[in-house]
């Protein structure tokens, strides 16, 4: 702030080339464009200017069809493990939403898929029958992730899926996030 004018700019001129297998880091201060940065990229904020590109393929989020097209591609892990959830769905509602939006699997496959992924993060079949205010932030947070992969993703956005965790979770959430790329 100086001399009355302020100055913001959240994300600027940004060109990002991600492969199969790698990991991006985006760092900078609180407030400089990382979550939008991720939000832009799934779709959520459309950018004010330039274009997203996906697999050497411009990306028209706007468009409804493309849209649904490109989130069977692309996920996102939200950083706040408590508004991020559906307080009105089960944890496997949840979780198979995805599915069935995107006509995955019958109804059969979808439950067993579901109960795979809960054990796969850590909870337990049992759990899919209970509601997110039932669980603990990390308990939560590992639900968002089920929740990202149950359409088998090409990439995933996290935007800071620890920060809102205690410390002796963060480390349990990160292990995982590890083991599954």
């Amino acid at each position: 702030y100086l001399g009355g004018k302020q100055t913001l700019v959240a994300v600027n001129d940004v060109n990002l080339d991600i492969y199969k297998g790698e990991t991006l880091g985006v760092v900078g201060e609180s407030g400089c464009g990382k979550s939008t940065l991720g939000r832009v990229v799934m779709g959520i904020y459309h950018p004010t200017k330039g274009k997203l590109y996906y697999r050497g393929k411009e990306v028209n989020l706007r468009h409804t069809g493309d849209r649904y097209r490109y989130s069977e591609k692309a996920q996102i892990i939200f950083q706040d493990p408590y508004a991020s959830l559906d307080p009105r769905m089960t944890v496997g509602t949840i979780i198979a939403e995805g599915m069935e939006i995107h006509n995955m699997y019958d109804k059969e496959t979808r439950q067993k898929r579901v109960y795979e992924l809960l054990e796969t993060v850590g909870l337990n079949r049992e759990h899919a029958n209970r509601f997110p205010h039932e669980f603990s932030g990390g308990q939560r947070q590992r639900i968002g992730i089920a929740r990202a992969l149950a359409i088998n993703p090409e990439f995933i956005v996290c935007d800071e899926p620890i920060s809102a965790l205690d410390v002796s979770i963060q480390s349990q959430i990160i292990n995982l996030l590890k083991n599954l790329q």
